[in-house]
Formats: C-alpha cells, sequence, structure tokens
C-alpha cells in the first residue's frame, strides 16, 4: 500500500527529470545537505549541448537580473511541508460549490495547488501590491509563520506594528518587489491552460520591471496587450495628470490562441441604442424602405455622440435591415484576387482596384447570389459591399479603460455598510477583460492570487448571474491584519481575508435573491480553505527509512487536532485532484467515509478498521482508496485490505497516510 509525500511537490526534482530524457549525458550525482545521494545536473555540459560552438565561459546577453534574483527562482522550486485545511464555518455551500477561498501566503498556496490545478486555470488576474515604497507582508521563508520572521527580523514591534517599510532609501527597493513577483508568476504559469492567459494589474511604478519580468517567465512571444486603465485625474499634479494603471496580458501559448481563431470582443457602444431606432424607423414606415432609410437619418442628427462606428448605418433596406456600404477592394496587392466583375444591366466590367477585389471569385459569386453587392447606375461606378448592422455587434475590444474607482469604492462601502476597503477593483471591468481573455468560455476557471476583497470573485459570480455560465473562482489571500484604528477594524474585522470571505458572501446572496429561475444553479458559494502545517508528524526522515519501517512503528504519524476532513485534503492534494470536487460524508458498513466526485476518492480515516469496511469499499470500486496506517490494527490487517482489493476492485488506487 503506498505511501503518501509529506510535502508539495520537488519542482526542481522534476525539472532534472526532464532534463535528464532530452539529455541524459548532463545528468550526475550529488549529495544534498542531509548526505543522501542525488541526481544533479552538469550545467556546464548542458551549455555546451544548447551551443553551437564551443563554449568557454560565461557570455553577455539581454536579460533582466537583480540583486536576489537566484534566491527568487530557488524559492518557486523548493517543496514545503504544507497543507490546505478546510474551514466549514468560513465557507458558504461547502458541500457543492466551485470555488475556492484560500488563506495563507500565495507562494505557498500556489506551491500547494501545483498538482491539482496543473494546466487547468484559464485565467489568471492578479493586482499584486504596487511598490508605491508602503508596506507587503510577503516573506518566501517556508518554516516560520509571517508573524514569527516579522518579529525575528525587526520588522515588527512587540504589538505588532510595522517598523519597516519598503522605502525608496532601500537599496533594494525594486530588487525586493521583483524578487516578491517572481517566484509566484513562475508558479502561476505552470497553472495555465495551452490557451491560457495571465492579466496582471500594476502601476507606473512597477510597470517597465514587471513587463521584463513576464517577457522572462512567459516570453515575450507571448505578450498580447498592454491595457491602459484611466483612473481619476489629478488636477494638481506638477507634471501630466497622471490617475493610470495598467493590465500586462499574456498568453500561455500565442500560437495556441491563434490556431483557436480566438478574437478577443466585446459589444459595440450603443449598438441596442441603433437597433431599437431602426426598429422603430421600419415600424412608422409602414415597412417602405425609402421611407425607413429617412426616419433613420432624421434620428441619426439628434444623436451626435453615438459610437462613431456605427454611424455609417444609415440607410434601411426592403427587409427592414440596417446597412452601409462598404469598400470591395482588398487592402493589399493581391494577384489572385483580381478578376472581371460585371454590373449587372449593362453587362460590362466595373472599375477594379489596382489591388484586386477583397474576396475570391466563388465568394463574390455568392455575395452577389445573396444581393449583397450594391451597384451604381451602370459600369463606370465602383462598387460597393453591403454591411449589415445586425452582424455587427462586437468589435475588437478596446486597450483603453476609462473608468473611475470611486463608483467600485462606493458599490463595495455600499454593500458592506462601510467603506471597509481601499480602492477595491471595479468588477465590471474585471468581467469585461475576464468574458474576452477567455473567449467568453462559460465554464472557465479564475484565478486570482492577490485576492484582497475579493472583486474578482464577485466578477465571475455576476458573469454567470448575466449570462447563465458555470465559471469558477479560486482566491487566496494572505492572512492580513487589517490597519490598527481603521474603519474594517472599528467593523470588527481583524484580517483582509474576512472582508473578503463577508463581501463574497453578501454579493452572492445578493445576486442569489436576483436570479429569479436561475437561483438554484447560481454558484455564489465557495469553500474556504487554510495554509497550514502538513496534516502529517514528519516520522519519516529519509527513503531507506521508509523501506525498513513496519506498519507499527508509523502509527501515529496523523498530527494530533486534525479531523477527517483535514486529512481528506491533504490526500487531494497528494494525489493532484480537484479540490473544488462534491464531497459527501457517508456511512459505509457502520464506519464513517468521505466519498468524493462519484466515487472518484473514498476515504475512511477511522480506527479499527474491519474486513467488512474495506470489503465494502472495495465493493464499489472507487477509482482510489485511501485509509491511516494507524486505522489497521496489526500489519497482518492492513496485508489482508491489500489483498481484498487485488480480488475484488484490482482496478482501483490504493493508499494509506
Amino acid at each position: 500500500m503506498e505511501k503518501r509525500a509529506l510535502h508539495s511537490p520537488d519542482l526542481t526534482a522534476r525539472n532534472v527529470e526532464r532534463i535528464a530524457e532530452l539529455f541524459p549525458q548532463v545528468i550526475t550525482e550529488s549529495r544534498d545537505a542531509g548526505g543522501n545521494v542525488t541526481l544533479a545536473v552538469d550545467f556546464d555540459l548542458l551549455r555546451q549541448e544548447l551551443s553551437d560552438h564551443v563554449v568557454d565561459g560565461p557570455q553577455e546577453r539581454y536579460q533582466l537580473d537583480w540583486p536576489g534574483k537566484r534566491v527568487a527562482a530557488f524559492a518557486a522550486n523548493a517543496p514545503i511541508a504544507k497543507t490546505l485545511r478546510p474551514v466549514r464555518e468560513d465557507s458558504v455551500d461547502f458541500d457543492t460549490t466551485k470555488n475556492l477561498f484560500i488563506e495563507g501566503d500565495n507562494l505557498e498556496a500556489l506551491k500547494l495547488l501545483q498538482e491539482s490545478l496543473l494546466g487547468k486555470v484559464d485565467v489568471i488576474y492578479i493586482d499584486p501590491p504596487y511598490n508605491s515604497g508602503a508596506d507587503w507582508v510577503y516573506d518566501d521563508d517556508f518554516v516560520e509563520t509571517t508573524s514569527d520572521y516579522l518579529a525575528r527580523s525587526g520588522q515588527h514591534d512587540a504589538a505588532g506594528g510595522h517598523l519597516v517599510s519598503n522605502a525608496e532609501a532601500n537599496g533594494r527597493f525594486h530588487s525586493d518587489w521583483l524578487s516578491m513577483i517572481y517566484p509566484r508568476l513562475k508558479l502561476a504559469r505552470n497553472l495555465l491552460s495551452d490557451s491560457g492567459v495571465l492579466i496582471a494589474a500594476i502601476d507606473d511604478g512597477e510597470h517597465s520591471g514587471l513587463k521584463q519580468v513576464l517577457d522572462q517567465v512567459f516570453g515575450a512571444q507571448n505578450f498580447l496587450s498592454n491595457v491602459v486603465w484611466q483612473g481619476r485625474a489629478k488636477n494638481d499634479a506638477r507634471f501630466s495628470a497622471g490617475g493610470l494603471d495598467y493590465m500586462l496580458i499574456y498568453a500561455r501559448d500565442r500560437n495556441r490562441l491563434i490556431a483557436n481563431d480566438v478574437r478577443w470582443k466585446e459589444p459595440k457602444g450603443g449598438y441596442d441604442l441603433v437597433v431599437a431606432a431602426v426598429r422603430d424607423a421600419w415600424a412608422r414606415s409602414g415597412n417602405d424602405a425609402d421611407k425607413a432609410t429617412s426616419l433613420l437619418r432624421e434620428w441619426w442628427r439628434t444623436k451626435p455622440d453615438t459610437e462613431k462606428g456605427l454611424q455609417s448605418y444609415t440607410e434601411i433596406d426592403d427587409n427592414g435591415r440596417a446597412f452601409l456600404r462598404g469598400p470591395l477592394a482588398s487592402p493589399n496587392p493581391r494577384a489572385n484576387l483580381q478578376y472581371d466583375l460585371f454590373h449587372p444591366v449593362t453587362g460590362r466590367a466595373v472599375p477594379m482596384h489596382p489591388n484586386g477585389w477583397r474576396y475570391s471569385k466563388e465568394t463574390m459569386d455568392q455575395m452577389l447570389a445573396e444581393g449583397r453587392i450594391l451597384f451604381g447606375a451602370d459600369e463606370t461606378t465602383t462598387p460597393r459591399r453591403k454591411m449589415f448592422l445586425d452582424e455587427q455587434e462586437d468589435q475588437a475590444i478596446r486597450s483603453l479603460v476609462v473608468h473611475e474607482r470611486a463608483s467600485a469604492t462606493s458599490a463595495v462601502a455600499s454593500l458592506m455598510g462601510a467603506d471597509v476597503f481601499d480602492n477595491p477593483k471595479d468588477t465590471r471591468v474585471l468581467a469585461k477583460w475576464i468574458n474576452a481573455v477567455s473567449a467568453a468560455n462559460p465554464t472557465a476557471l479564475v484565478l486570482d492570487f492577490f485576492g484582497g476583497s475579493g472583486s474578482t470573485g464577485q466578477a465571475v459570480m455576476e458573469l454567470n448571474r448575466v449570462d447563465g455560465g458555470q465559471r469558477r473562482f479560486a482566491l487566496v489571500q494572505l492572512d492580513e491584519s487589517v490597519a490598527p484604528d481603521s474603519v474594517a477594524q472599528r467593523e470588527g474585522y481583524q484580517t483582509i481575508a474576512q472582508i473578503a470571505r463577508e463581501r463574497l458572501r453578501r454579493a452572492g446572496a445578493k445576486l442569489r435573491a436576483e436570479a429569479g429561475l436561475m437561483a438554484d444553479t447560481l454558484d455564489v458559494g465557495f469553500r474556504a480553505l487554510r495554509v497550514d502545517s502538513t496534516s502529517m508528524a514528519d516520522t519519516v526522515t529519509t527513503a531507506d527509512d521508509l523501506v525498513q519501517m513496519t506498519l507499527m512503528e508509523t502509527i501515529g504519524s496523523v498530527k494530533p487536532g486534525r479531523t477527517d476532513e483535514d486529512l481528506l485534503f491533504q490526500v487531494l492534494l497528494d494525489w493532484g485532484l480537484d479540490l473544488s470536487e462534491v464531497l459527501k460524508v457517508e456511512q459505509i458498513a457502520g464506519t464513517p467515509a468521505l466519498a468524493v466526485a462519484d466515487d472518484a476518492l473514498v476515504a475512511c480515516f477511522a480506527d479499527n478498521v474491519s474486513e467488512g469496511v474495506v470489503r465494502a469499499i472495495a465493493d464499489r470500486h472507487p477509482l482510489r482508496a485511501v485509509f491511516k496506517d494507524s486505522g489497521f490494527a496489526t500489519d497482518a490487517a492492513r496485508i489482508n485490505a491489500e489483498q481484498i482489493f487485488r480480488e475484488v476492485s484490482p482496478e482501483t488506487e490504493v493508499r494509506a497516510i
């Protein structure tokens, strides 16, 4: 019966294995800190393998470097002995929701999610702390708690107050910020699907640095857009009015998006207004095209501020459809698109642009048959193509967002009953971009590992409310204390994570109340989890120890105070299973058990597990089954359990913890 690991995946070891598959000749052996023999990479040999000439030493090359980069890169790969513990009392619809809210350091959370979310995330949106000289509490130490680290390093006083900030007087002002964001981005990239997209919000302070880091982590060829978010201008500014933030957008694989013909679209501004005017003109005209056109043009004279891209739709045809007269010329010279097009009355060829026509001869013939080509009185006039308004609802999404933050702040304050969070992101803007970059995928999984007040989670729920989608969110928020004597503290909140959870509860309840018939299918819950130390006592120190130890010697390996659900989530992480799968608490042969996702996993962590219980679980033919080592009274009972599964359900993968 296989034993589970005591830590998150060792990404360094995995990378060594991948290199070994490609270049086995560069693999050597080394010893770790404990004296154990491990595989290692001879980097001199690897450099030679990747070069087309003899490599004598380091050469200059274009790259971003800063003090601490190597340590930051190591931080991304080093395993941790942590887990995610469920917190039912902080959750909403714990057993059935597909949404996750994780409290704890996001570097640790990203490490823990490397198996369960690997390649499954469609959109990552992050709004990391801006490097403004204020404090942020992200330390990449894998043993100490955040508070212990801050106290030890002299950054907090005895009362927990900040003593040090990342001020510009600090020589590592930019380096510290880059070292914080770099390992998190490396880990986050692993979680994106092949067609996944990352959106990173930032201000002027670290825009250039973040752009270079993203180029390095994702590859400059996967850069997609730099969106400018224009907020409130500052009239008292010395130079420009400012008020700008940005959203840097990168693809996991830009070529995959192109191959899938992904196009980011948004509705044209004022489209619905124009459609309504066309319908009104058609009805008032008595279905007369000329009269309807006259009425529509009269309406346009009263609407000068309507979206300019729609103002050319001034005619209505005999079917009541508004249209414009578009060009038929190819935008570029195309010899293969040069052919004669004949006037339907005179039978003579009409003038052709030197570039040729926009469409092939076959497509042009089809458009002629559909009445989409508009000719003049004779062959001397260049024909035009008929472009219908109802086929032009969307446009390429604009990379300028003009939206002040004040409305978002007011909306959150209204929802929460007090102004408990500064500068939340506008959920309408987030929803628009999440929907666009996911190609309107109604089942997209959206990750935000700088969760803040929960704006991303609310935006996902609002999107689902609008179109009936089943998008999911996973938020990670540090257990960061609110500012002393702040509105949030006076309202009873101790941490930012508490604010975010309460916001999601209230927003979800409001959306469900407004959902009508959709209320029963709208997922407005979240499964609350907390980063914590592993649920297992580290009784095994080396692989040799594990081989020599018997069952009885590992009894008591579960830490005191850990519940069956704590153990279950440890197993879900170790097995790389979805943390949002439906859970059921059951009685199997009179013994408590947990079933996950229609028996994708059945867990029984009871003591003195009987043969009858083991057989009853095996009879269900689960894909996986897990027990406590100490749940078997003897080695013989454990061996017997393995034998039962071999006979009854040999396809089941069985483990013990």
